[in-house]
């Protein structure tokens, strides 16, 4: 659909010569490569964005995500082929904070339309512990030190939530923050193509009452349990936490590669014994040692919790939808739901 057509830069047009315009696999369906066709080009940065761009835009988009199945967004770094693209593309589609070369990509880019997710909500700071639960151990301040000690032991290492951008990005694990997301982005795609800006509204319309009903399956799902506490690898599930009254202690902090401390695992031995956690949750994208490790020291058992920051062959479901109803489940199980 892209009318405008933008001067590409000498080092990108070689590098798109070498390469050859072919497209991108797109996170949850084939799709044509970004620009130069007779839809609303978008390029999203990674699944959930797209995701967002599919099911809002509908037959009238053609949406290819910057991130390929199975690659950890956290590590993208984008390519002069990728940067071609963008400047080919109708708008750009991504969540400030989350993709710093990304973030860098569409700061430079001409695209006409730059729809920054991190903007279409509240973003709030979560660290390794995140969530309304209130402890229950007779150590609470003892608890509260060791933890003070870990957060500033990753602050020396460059692994804090503070060296993140200081707002956690993750917010399309909670329906009822997804939903805002989508709203906002539905509008803006009716700003940007406004003779389809009907449909967009009614996809977008949609799209939110689905993600309401997932919201009051998590309520319903999650409301009588045994405990609250959940283990993570990656300090993923701060804003679901939040929404549902649990609380995610994490292994590590926002990125999903750093390593704990000696301190950091011992204080999770001592709550995991205390709080009745059963379950020490990885992800698919990341390696599952270290929740291994842990679980195989305090006797726990280990599961899948999706991040949904791509669907690859051994997601849980093919969709959003789908890999967070099998989150849902995980929960119940480790949380003793009836």
């Amino acid at each position: 659909m892209n009318v405008r057509r933008h001067h590409i830069s000498a080092a990108a047009l070689a590098a798109v010569t070498a390469l050859g315009l072919g497209t991108l696999t797109a996170c949850s369906s084939d799709s044509a490569a970004a620009g130069n066709t007779d839809k609303f080009d978008v390029v999203a940065s990674f699944y959930p964005m797209a995701f967002l761009a599919e099911r809002i835009g509908g037959e009238h988009v053609s949406v290819t995500s910057l991130t390929e199945p199975g690659q950890e967004p956290h590590d993208l770094e984008i390519s002069a082929r990728q940067t071609a693209q963008l400047e080919e593309s109708d708008a750009a589609l991504y969540l400030k904070g989350l993709q710093p070369s990304v973030d860098e990509a569409i700061g430079q880019s001409p695209v006409e339309t730059k729809i920054d997710a991190a903007t279409l909500t509240s973003l709030e700071e979560h660290g390794t512990e995140a969530g309304g639960h209130e402890d229950e151990h007779a150590e609470d301040e003892h608890a509260e030190e060791e933890h003070s000690e870990e957060e500033h032991s990753e602050e020396e290492h460059g692994h804090s939530h503070e060296t993140e951008g200081g707002k956690d990005p993750h917010v399309w694990l909670d329906p009822v923050k997804y939903a805002e997301v989508a709203e906002g982005v539905g509008k803006a795609f009716a700003k940007a193509d406004p003779d389809h800006a009907a449909d967009y509204e009614k996809n977008t319309a949609a799209l939110v009452g689905e993600l309401n009903e997932l919201d009051e399956k998590f309520k319903t799902g999650l409301a009588d349990r045994k405990n609250s506490v959940f283990i993570t690898t990656h300090a993923a599930f701060g804003y679901l936490a939040e929404r549902y009254g649990l609380t995610e202690e994490a292994i590590s902090g926002l990125d999903p590669e750093s390593e704990p401390s000696g301190a950091r695992v011992k204080e999770l031995q001592k709550m995991a014994k205390a709080d009745g956690v059963t379950t020490v949750f990885y992800e698919t994208l990341v390696s599952d040692k270290t929740a291994k490790t842990l679980a195989g020291d305090t006797g726990l058992k280990t599961d899948v919790l999706d991040p949904l920051e791509g669907i690859t062959d051994a997601s849980r479901g093919d969709d959003y939808f789908q890999v967070m109803e099998a989150n849902l489940e995980a929960l119940r199980t480790a949380l003793g739901t009836k």
